[in-house]
């Protein structure tokens, strides 16, 4: 049942209203590894990496039943590099350094033994990237599920509707879903990008929650309410690597289980959020998700008796 994950691995310098820090592990391929292992112990990663990478990072995660015969280490490069400022509202960033370095050159070749890996992650890259993985599949993955992003609605749009033709799931915000399918309604824009191929399309909302649609069927799940939010960065990575994590371990890729893998995945991205990069994402345990996912379920729990006159 093992899952594999295409992403990147970096270095983030970030600055908050909250705080700041220079140089900090990232990327979304991190977000998702560490995520999904809370869930599934049979992870491959398929990422590259310069020298200056820490292996004291990918040990962490191999010892959370990650896989790294993917990883291709440019000795002499230097790892993929961002660094934005996020206003007060924590929804909007400005990017203010964007460094490719060894991503530049990223051409990933699956090793055999991840061929026939049963589910596909596919973080935000390039969508020809994203194709090339899936072609490289022995055999088609149970579920394929993508994340994306406006810079290729712009850049590479031709090579997106042909990925989405070959994907299950989209993941995209809600702006990004807006300017894919030129819909403003959030309704009617799943709508049209369900006709571009996936089945399923999930629009995250930050703050507000996630939808998920299929057919005419919706599910929306809030995101709870917290005290203490540092830094938002790979919080959606964080989402999709729970969501997929659950997926992968239960094996079930039925509409009424992904509607518990969005609680899943929205139940990592609240404890992503409270601590800069992945760090708090590396404290939390089984009993620490499963309280915060029975939150969820206490948050959205309700009676309704009707009043007769």
């Amino acid at each position: 049942m093992s899952l594999l994950v295409v992403g990147t691995m970096a270095f983030d310098a970030l600055e908050t209203p909250f705080g700041k820090v220079d140089r900090i592990i990232g990327g979304s391929g991190t977000y998702l590894a560490w995520a999904a292992s809370n869930f599934t112990r049979d992870i491959n990663m398929v990422s590259i990496v310069g020298g200056d990478f820490p292996k004291e990072e990918v040990e962490a995660l191999e010892a959370r039943g990650v896989n790294f015969d993917g990883l291709e280490v440019i000795p002499d490069g230097k790892s993929f590099f961002w660094s934005g400022r996020y206003h007060m509202d924590m929804n909007t960033r400005d990017t203010l350094v964007t460094d490719l370095n060894v991503l530049a050159q990223f051409d990933p070749k699956l090793p055999e033994s991840y061929r026939n890996s049963e589910f596909l992650m596919l973080g935000n890259l390039a969508p020809s990237v994203q194709i090339s993985v899936i072609n490289q599949m022995a055999k088609r993955p149970k579920l394929i599920v993508m994340d994306t992003m406006n810079f290729w609605m712009s850049v590479a749009l031709d090579d997106l509707k042909q990925l989405l033709t070959m994907v299950d799931v989209l993941m995209v915000n809600d702006s990004e879903a807006r300017e894919l399918s030129g819909e403003y309604s959030i309704v009617k824009a799943a709508v049209k990008i369900q006709e571009m191929g996936p089945k399923y399309v999930i629009i995250k909302k930050g703050e507000h929650g996630a939808l998920l649609f299929h057919g005419k069927s919706v599910f929306y799940a809030p995101a709870l309410p917290l005290e203490d939010v540092f830094d938002p960065t790979g919080a959606g990575d964080t989402f999709a690597g729970g969501f997929i994590g659950h997926i992968a371990r239960t094996r079930d890729i039925s509409f009424n289980n992904m509607k518990t893998a969005i609680i899943v995945g929205s139940t990592m991205a609240s404890y992503c959020v409270e601590k800069f990069g992945p760090t708090r994402l590396q404290e939390v345990n089984q009993e620490d998700v499963q309280a915060r996912m029975d939150e969820f379920v206490e948050l959205v729990n309700f009676d309704i008796g009707l009043v007769h006159a």
